[in-house]
């Protein structure tokens, strides 16, 4: 392992910026030349800083330190380009940056993508935004890092509106120039030559940019994972189902919904509260309204007493003339959203006054935690870039992070209270990776989701295929199997009161995957844990395991966890190939050899398809319809698929607070490597399962 000393890496420079999104001044070129100082600060991992890097960035907001003893477990890692082939010139007050892209290397990462995974070819602005239908970084979460096939990755930490081009761009000092071709005889011409380059721009007269790199793309994901703070560990009733009511249900018709979801047998740990909740909402009072819930305390207490968990909707813009608002009159922006106030939360006297609300009026009555919605966009009715906001932060720096803004504020106020929370968010960016929230929106396309799925490993984020609606049987049960494979499993009903149920003919099938879900919870929450120990996405494209080409985009499967993967179907469609990983791999279900490679299966419609990897293990409980029901006496039954040795660390905790930061969790190290055992490694064992039985499939 290398020493972690500083070293001096000079960067040759740019001698223009090749794109622009700001005129020159004039003929005058006001650009200077830089010769950055990188310091290697953990193993496989350099900072570097450009020009005057902004105090106000990504990570100074997510306010995380990196967990610096699981990066350096990693070890040390070769730098696979060189350093000296990264340009950078700062022109007319804004940053450019260009990176080294060879003939066969894949790109990935840039953020929450709903049709892309690879990004080679494509030019975008990265800005924070409702997403509308074309991946050209307008999103939900548009973070500036990227994953390189070579084994490396760049966090551009800046909080502006970056513009990207993924070998687009061709410099005429490239030492790879594209073939001139002649568009009138040659059929060959084309209008993108190849690029060799990998350009940035960003609107500041400075930047700090963080290279990682790994023996592979899963370990640069990991470094870049830990260095933002790590991964989470959800709290155990996150992990069961969700159902969000209709937006003006009251006590009785809540009462009424988790009393259907027991009469029917399906699994419910979450009531989600839309907008109903509050005495006025668009904008909001955050205020309980005394029609629809006039006894707020005793009601939650009552959901808690049936193992049912609140949720509840808001978006951040305060009433005129609230309690909140008139509190916060110097403290707000200069425009309004839906004529609502914004708050400034980058101000600790105003996240002091919306923190000491929440916990009186929400927490400590037993509200489990926030949905946070409209933190993103349209142009339309969200502030301007031009607005202002009294800490002096424009628009720009304001719309790149107000979903973090968000999710720091109430992360710290749970923290406080020593209770782990997990909620939804529709934005975040850089950071993010360590607070408990899932990203998700009203765009709906089901294909699309599971794109968004797949490629939001790279960023560090996590994504929900919520299930709102379905045109048929076929497609409601489809959204349903996939939903149960994602961080979190749900039914948004806010709209239209949509049930579990609505599709009789079909009920059987989601009843059946909403309980292999719950049964697969002991594998969810290690794999969860995982993410936060080592920084392992606990859904990942199909790019990140070790072996597989990164040669293309796979849209349509990818991993729960090292051992599990996922290949869903589609409405309409009858076969589909799976790409296996190497080696072999074998049917969830049946534990039957599935083959290796390349291999074609049939649809069935109340099954999804699952393998599972040679010397692999999934730990499961029985059913249970609540987490409630789910403790250390709860037998665990792993199962062993075929004939390689394997391991696997099963992990539990209280299932509620954050003692497991100070050690206060169980990791069962199960082995089948010279026969099949169970030890305790780590933390403390009275917190390990004490029922474990074992199932050999296929050996």
């Amino acid at each position: 392992m290398r020493s972690i000393f500083t070293i001096l890496l000079s960067i040759t420079v740019l001698a223009s910026c090749s794109l622009n999104r700001q005129p020159a001044t004039g003929n005058r070129q006001l650009s200077s030349n830089q010769q950055p100082v990188w310091n290697l600060t953990y193993p496989g991992t350099y900072r570097a800083i450009i020009g005057e890097s902004a105090a106000f960035n990504l990570l100074s907001v997510a306010n995380r330190e990196p967990r610096a003893e699981a990066i350096k477990a990693l070890g040390d890692a070769p730098v696979p380009i060189n350093l000296n082939e990264i340009k950078a010139e700062v022109v007319n007050g804004r940053t450019c940056l260009q990176f080294p892209l060879d003939r066969e290397e894949q790109i990935y990462g840039f953020g929450l993508n709903f049709k892309t995974i690879a990004q080679r070819g494509r030019i975008f602005r990265l800005h924070v935004d409702h997403y509308g239908g074309e991946d050209n970084g307008r999103t939900h979460a548009p973070v500036p890092f990227f994953v390189s096939s070579k084994g490396y990755g760049v966090l551009v930490n800046a909080a502006r509106y970056i513009d990207v081009s993924v070998g687009s761009g061709v410099r005429k000092d490239s030492k790879n120039p594209p073939v001139t071709r002649d568009r009138n005889t040659d059929k060959a011409w084309d209008a993108q030559p190849y690029s060799d380059n990998i350009g940035m721009v960003i609107p500041e007269a400075g930047v700090e940019i963080i290279l990682f790199t790994g023996r592979n793309m899963m370990e640069v994901v990991q470094r870049f994972n830990l260095y933002c703070g790590g991964g989470i560990i959800p709290p155990k009733w996150g992990l069961g189902f969700w159902q969000r009511t209709p937006t003006l249900y009251a006590e009785k018709e809540v009462r009424e919904e988790a009393a259907g979801f027991e009469r029917n047998n399906f699994p419910l740990d979450v009531v989600g509260l839309e907008p109903g909740w509050h005495s006025h909402s668009y904008p909001c009072s955050f205020e309980w309204d005394q029609n629809r819930f006039p006894q707020p305390a005793s009601f939650i207490g009552e959901m808690g007493s049936k193992g049912i968990h609140l949720n509840l909707w808001m978006n951040p813009y305060l009433v005129p003339g609230g309690t909140l608002d008139v509190r916060m009159k110097d403290l707000t922006g200069s425009h309004t959203v839906w004529c609502g106030t914004v708050a400034d939360y980058t101000l600790p006297e105003a996240r002091k006054i919306m923190q000491d609300h929440f916990v009186k009026n929400q927490l400590d009555i037993g509200a489990s935690g926030f949905k946070m919605d409209e933190v993103d966009g349209f142009d339309s009715w969200l502030w301007p870039d031009g607005a202002t906001f009294p800490s002096g932060r424009d628009g720009e720096q304001m719309r790149q992070t107000y979903g973090l803004q968000m999710m720091t504020l109430t992360d710290e106020i749970f923290r406080q209270k020593n209770e782990r929370t997990y909620g939804l968010i529709r934005a975040a960016n850089a950071g993010s990776v360590s607070f408990p929230y899932v990203i998700y929106n009203d765009y709906y396309s089901h294909k699309d989701f599971i794109t968004a799925l797949i490629n939001s490993g790279f960023s560090g984020l996590l994504w929900t295929p919520e299930v709102r609606a379905s045109g048929s049987s076929e497609e409601w049960v489809r959204r349903m199997q996939t939903v149960c494979f994602s961080p979190m499993a749900m039914i948004n009903a806010w709209a239209d009161g949509t049930k579990p149920w609505s599709f009789p003919d079909v009920y059987k099938a989601s009843q059946d995957v909403a309980f292999l879900r719950m049964q697969l919870l002991p594998y969810l929450y290690s794999t969860f844990a995982q993410y936060y120990f080592e920084g392992k996405p606990p859904f990942r494209a199909m790019e990140l395991v070790d072996g597989f080409p990164a040669s293309g985009e796979i849209k349509n499967q990818y991993m729960v966890g090292d051992n599990l993967l996922v290949a869903p179907f589609f409405t309409g469609e009858t076969e589909r190939t799976v790409i296996l990983p190497p080696g072999e791999w074998f049917d969830f279900y049946s534990g039957k050899p599935a083959g290796s490679g390349t291999i074609s299966i049939k649809a069935v419609l109340d099954k999804i398809p699952l393998f599972v990897r040679d010397g692999g293990m999934i730990p499961m409980i029985p059913a249970v319809r609540q987490t409630s029901d789910w403790s250390r006496e709860t037998p665990v039954e792993v199962r062993v698929y075929g004939t390689k040795e394997g391991q696997f660390n099963l992990y539990n905790d209280d299932g509620k607070t954050f003692d497991f930061e100070k050690g206060d969790y169980s990791i069962q190290q199960l082995s089948t490597r010279a026969n099949i055992n169970s030890t305790i490694q780590t933390g403390k064992s009275s917190l390990g399962y004490s029922r474990i039985f074992w199932t050999l499939m296929s050996r």
